[in-house]
């Protein structure tokens, strides 16, 4: 069965927690149009702050992604890792995994806030949108409201 994953990673600094940068932020997109991507990998795409959110395309093998993906026959389990390194906000309560039947797909987001070493710069921020779908899928399948929708992302004040 076929798996189609699209990683976006939007990342900013607390310039854009107010104002027109912040409106900037929140106005990037969280599914977009699914280009050729060969089997095994990933359509990977980051938006920055200092690039004006728009996105850049590329691919990642699946076994980076920071998803586990388990084909069960008939069913897709899926289930976003949290690296216990970058643990903000904090997760006490995690969602179980989802399983998918054929023709579903799920947007799974979190958030994290980071320092840099030192306290020596600001806090940085970043989102995790990751669109899993099990079975064929349209080019636009992305822009639609997903079957599941698992939305980790916590405060990061």
């Amino acid at each position: 069965m076929d798996i189609t994953v699209q990683w976006i990673k939007t990342s900013w600094t607390k310039e854009s927690r107010g104002g027109e940068a912040a409106a900037r932020r929140n106005a990037a997109s969280v599914g977009l149009l699914l280009p050729q991507v060969p089997s095994g990998f990933a359509h990977f795409v980051q938006m920055y702050e200092h690039g004006g959110f728009e996105p850049r395309s590329s691919q990642k093998d699946l076994c980076e992604i920071g998803v586990s993906l388990r084909d069960e026959g008939d069913r897709l389990r899926v289930l976003a890792h949290v690296d216990p390194l970058f643990g903000l906000p904090p997760r006490p309560h995690r969602p179980p995994a989802v399983r998918l039947l054929p023709g579903q797909w799920v947007r799974w987001q979190l958030n994290y806030r980071f320092s840099s070493a030192m306290g020596i710069r600001g806090w940085s921020y970043w989102l995790d949108t990751f669109n899993i779908a099990y079975g064929p899928v349209d080019r636009d399948l992305f822009l639609s409201e997903p079957t599941v929708l698992v939305d980790e992302c916590g405060p990061v004040r």
